[in-house]
């Protein structure tokens, strides 16, 4: 089939939406299809390559990404000339709507996936009053596609009882070639001040209000009280760095990373930290997994999904800060059986393949185009 996929965040940015969607396209186009990625232009791009770039804006709070300026007009041309036979849309921006107006006027089918919980966000930027209005836009946008992929069958039953119709789930698989235990550095450990058996406690996203990221730094703080060697390294970027900074000079700020460094930094790290409640999967739990690390997470998500209690690692009831201090500190004390509980999340993460979701998002969207 020819493909177009709508998005508004794409590599070279770095979050969970940018890496799923170039894994999925990169699957789709092993697989024989033909796939036109319609995204914003990022800086420093001279030239389109086989990409529909449009104008686009920095995004509030988030300067490093941007909207996607509507660009009806260069949609409609480019449609116009080269039909796709399904257009799926990833985001629901200025982009994303042009595409789903554009594609209506053309009597193209549109799918969907939702990937990031805005309706949430509004409350850690001073805005929850939004909160009605945009899970209402969403709910209206998303229902105006044939099919709208989630990433959990939890978040299924959540949507559907807003009013979302024509769900289905589209999980993320982890690389766990890149994301590998045998990436540990010693001489990394190092460089952040911790010895051989110094526990080291990550934390990988942005750092930002809606990662609740100040329960994170709390839980670290109450388990150095019983660890007083322990270290914090947090990479990742985001307004709430500085502040952060000046507060914390002591925790090590690895700032944004990709690729091999990104995964030698997981690797060398022994508990991980995670704290947010707003993910739609959360990719860093499985990466974290994949990498060995012992897990400490909310229950719901890629948590819910993959992680077993006190046997790949640890979670605490959704949204109730005493239960994830109680979960951290069940994770510090059972430190003798950190490398049995390292080994069950690196095979965990073994079973969860792109190559299996890759397969099932290519039946999903045959299936909408009509030729499932």
């Amino acid at each position: 089939m020819r493909i177009a996929l709508v998005t508004e965040t794409y590599p070279p940015e770095v979050n969970g939406v940018a890496m799923t969607l170039s894994r999925l396209v990169g699957g789709l186009r092993a697989r024989g299809h033909e796939v036109q990625v319609v995204r914003p232009r990022q800086r420093a791009e001279a030239g389109p390559g086989d990409d529909l770039l449009v104008p686009g804006m920095a995004i509030p709070f988030y300067s490093s990404l941007r909207l996607g300026l509507p660009a009806l007009h260069r949609l409609e041309a480019s449609w116009r000339r080269s039909r796709p036979q399904l257009v799926h849309v990833a985001t629901e921006g200025p982009l994303g709507l042009a595409s789903l107006a554009v594609a209506g006027r053309l009597g193209l089918p549109v799918t969907s996936s939702f990937h990031t919980n805005f309706h949430a966000y509004g409350g850690h930027y001073g805005v929850a009053a939004l909160r009605d209005a945009t899970l209402a836009y969403l709910c209206w946008f998303h229902n105006a596609t044939r099919r709208t992929l989630v990433p959990t069958r939890q978040m299924v039953a959540e949507l559907a009882a807003e009013g979302f119709r024509g769900l289905g789930v589209m999980s993320r698989g982890v690389d766990a070639a890149l994301f590998d235990p045998a990436k540990r550095s010693e001489a990394l450990r190092a460089s952040w001040g911790a010895g051989p058996d110094d526990p080291v406690v990550l934390y990988v996203g942005r750092i930002a209000a809606e990662k609740n990221l100040g329960l994170a730094v709390a839980a670290f703080l109450r388990l150095r009280e019983r660890e007083p060697r322990a270290r914090f390294v947090l990479v990742g970027d985001g307004p709430e760095r500085e502040p952060l900074a000046r507060a914390h000079p002591e925790f090590h700020y690895a700032g944004m990373l990709r690729g091999a460094e990104l995964a030698a930094h997981y690797a060398s790290g022994d508990l991980f930290l995670f704290a947010s409640v707003t993910e739609t999967f959360g990719n860093v739990v499985t990466e974290a997994l994949a990498s060995g690390l012992v897990a400490v997470a909310y229950d719901y998500a890629a948590t819910r999904e993959h992680l077993r209690e006190g046997v790949d690692g640890f979670k605490a009831a959704f949204d109730v800060p005493e239960a994830f201090h109680a979960a951290a500190e069940r994770a510090l004390g059972a430190r003798a059986r950190w490398p049995e509980i390292r080994a069950a999340a690196r095979a965990t993460a073994l079973g969860i393949t792109w190559d299996a979701v890759v397969s099932r998002f290519e039946a999903d969207l045959l299936e909408a185009a009509g030729r499932g």
